[in-house]
C-alpha cells in the first residue's frame, strides 16, 4: 500500500514539475540576466547608463517575479527526488533485513550440510 501511495505521490509530482517547467526556465533565464544585468550597472560610468541599467534591471525583475511559482516546480522535482531515494532505500533494507537473498542462504545451509 505504502508503494502504491509513492507512486500516486511520484505521478503528482512528476506532472506538477512538468506543468511548471516552462516558468522554472524562465526563471532561471531572469534570474541569470539579473546578474549580468547588475555586472554591467557596476561596469557603467554615466548616469545615464546607470539609469538604464536600473530600468532593463526592473523589467528584467518583474519578469523574475512574474514567474516566482515556478518554486512549485522545485519543490515537485525536490519531492519526486525523496520519493525516489524512499522507494530504493526501501527495498535495500527490506530485503538485507529479511535475508531472502538466495546466494546467502545457500552459503549458509551448504556451510551447515559441510560440518
Amino acid at each position: 500500500m505504502k508503494k502504491f501511495l509513492l507512486f500516486l505521490a511520484g505521478l503528482t509530482a512528476l506532472g506538477l514539475l512538468l506543468a511548471n517547467l516552462g516558468p522554472m526556465i524562465l526563471l532561471g533565464a531572469s534570474v541569470w540576466l539579473l546578474y549580468i544585468v547588475f555586472k554591467q550597472f557596476v561596469k557603467s560610468d554615466s548616469t545615464a547608463g546607470k539609469i538604464g541599467w536600473i530600468v532593463v534591471g526592473l523589467i528584467v525583475l518583474s519578469i523574475a517575479v512574474s514567474n516566482v511559482y515556478a518554486v512549485v516546480g522545485v519543490a515537485a522535482a525536490y519531492v519526486l527526488y525523496w520519493i525516489y531515494k524512499n522507494w530504493t532505500s526501501r527495498t535495500q533494507n527490506s530485503t538485507s533485513e529479511k535475508g531472502d537473498d538466495p546466494f546467502t542462504n545457500f552459503e549458509r545451509e551448504w556451510a551447515d550440510l559441510n560440518k
